[in-house]
């Protein structure tokens, strides 16, 4: 009698089973995984603002705006904030609302997750004698969803 080496068809086709189902599974978190870690680049950029932000309101008691040729508090133009997948970060507000921060994502196909893809974050600072406060709004305006973003802007601490 024979010897059996080797794997039978329905074994292989088991095996490929599995594999496909762990796939289907993997491949979508593994997507909302490099949308969140995307997203992640407009707050890196709102923390660099934030304190030249800060200490211009400190000083003037204003906002400073970065839209005007001759940019205010010495922030650079929108488009200087460019990143990999951040298109320009823009200042702005008033000093009774809140001075804001709104980082845009690129609007290119291939540049930026879909999800991402044109949509901007606004980071609102509001003065609270003598200290800011900083919240990020992605809310549901932004046209972001909500798993894509991280608690903070979620509104949960």
């Amino acid at each position: 009698m024979k010897t059996q080496k080797g794997f039978t068809l329905i074994e292989l086709m088991i095996v490929v089973a599995i594999i496909a189902i762990l796939a289907a599974i993997a491949i979508p978190q593994y997507q909302n995984y490099i949308t969140k870690s995307q997203f992640s680049e407009t707050q890196t950029v709102a923390d660099g603002l934030k304190t030249p932000i800060v200490e211009y309101f400190n000083q003037t008691g204003q906002c400073p705006d970065n839209t005007a040729a001759a940019t205010s508090g010495g922030i650079s133009l929108p488009g200087s904030f460019a990143g990999k997948y951040v298109a320009s970060a823009t200042t702005g507000g008033a000093a009774a609302s809140g001075c804001t921060i709104t980082v845009a994502f690129k609007s290119t196909a291939g540049s930026v997750s879909t999800p991402l893809l044109g949509n901007s974050v606004v980071f609102t600072g509001k003065n609270n004698g003598g200290t800011f406060s900083w919240i990020c709004d992605a809310g549901d305006a932004s046209g972001i969803a909500s798993k894509y973003k991280p608690q903070v802007c979620n509104g949960n601490p």
